[in-house]
């Protein structure tokens, strides 16, 4: 019989202890709750909406909004427009550009922070210095000059390739932090015994980035990107405000926070609904972030 048969006590790998440590936090839950909530809507939203985001109720266009009834949940915007469709479909604009840009994030960064990591050398300073001269601009402002160079032009661009863009933008301005964090984490672990010792056997470089180096990094990664998603939000947000995101008829939570602005005093509702749903749609990833962080944790892991 093996050692471990022979305990009474059985084994639990790390993974699994750290699921138990994450799954241990209440607020993990209304986290995941929410997001699968943001989820099912943004995927759902022609069935779940009462209108489509663009229909005109030509009964309440008034050039101001209308307070809510049995037809209209929140009441409709400056056009007839229901807000609570509206919201809805916003959805899809915060979860898609977040995860569609963490992606792209994550296929730039990871690359090039574990290149620059595990050879160090030339390759390493040529790496950093690029990152370093994306560092020298602030993340918003360069979306912005690229949001106006994409779009500049003397037509008008259909509302697909005006999303694509943005998701290009953002994903574009993400990538140094997580490579400067992916690559310190790779520079770390190449001085390690059991990187050393695949070297010394003759394992490729390419297998041992593969199969020693990136698994061991893993947990920063994850812990990194899904706080980003918060962050990609609120720039997409704020560019939408700006009049540089998602453009109209397409709903942005961003650009319903500008529409709503004249009517604060009058209408509050309809400038309170997108941003409590931006702040919960960021806290949720937030929080998310921080409960993964303090589970993956190594000094934890002997920790039941």
């Amino acid at each position: 019989m093996t050692a471990e048969e022979l305990s009474p006590y059985k084994a639990i790998s790390p993974g699994r202890q750290a699921l138990r440590r994450l799954l241990r936090h209440r607020v993990v839950w209304f986290c995941l709750a929410t997001i699968f909530l943001l989820t099912f809507m943004a995927l759902f939203a022609p069935l779940i909406a009462p209108y489509r985001y663009d229909f005109e109720d030509t009964t309440r266009y008034f050039s101001v909004p209308s307070k809510p009834d049995g037809h209209h949940l929140l009441g409709t915007d400056n056009l007839g427009r229901d807000i609570l469709s509206r919201l809805i479909y916003g959805s899809r604009v915060s979860l898609g550009v977040g995860i569609v840009t963490v992606l792209l994030e994550v296929l730039i960064g990871l690359p090039l922070g574990l290149i620059a990591g595990y050879y160090g050398g030339r390759i390493d300073s040529l790496l950093m210095r690029l990152t370093d001269v994306m560092f020298a601009f602030p993340d918003l402002l360069l979306a912005i000059l690229l949001m106006a160079i994409l779009n500049s032009g003397t037509q008008p661009v259909p509302p697909t390739l005006n999303v694509l863009t943005l998701f290009f933008a953002l994903g574009i301005v993400s990538w140094p932090p997580l490579a400067r964090l992916v690559r310190g984490q790779a520079a770390a672990l190449r001085h390690r015994e059991f990187v050393e010792a695949a070297r010394a056997i003759g394992v490729p470089n390419w297998q041992i980035v593969w199969r020693h180096i990136l698994p061991n990094l893993l947990d920063p990664v994850l812990v990194q990107t899904t706080q980003d998603v918060a962050g990609v939000i609120i720039a997409e947000a704020t560019l939408s405000f700006l009049g540089l995101g998602v453009q109209p008829p397409y709903p942005s939570w961003g650009r319903m926070i500008f529409d709503a602005l004249p009517y604060k005093e009058t209408f509050p509702l309809m400038l309170i609904a997108p941003c409590i749903l931006l702040a919960v749609a960021v806290m949720a990833f937030n929080f998310l972030g921080d409960a993964l962080r303090d589970a993956l944790d190594p000094r934890q892991r002997g920790i039941k």
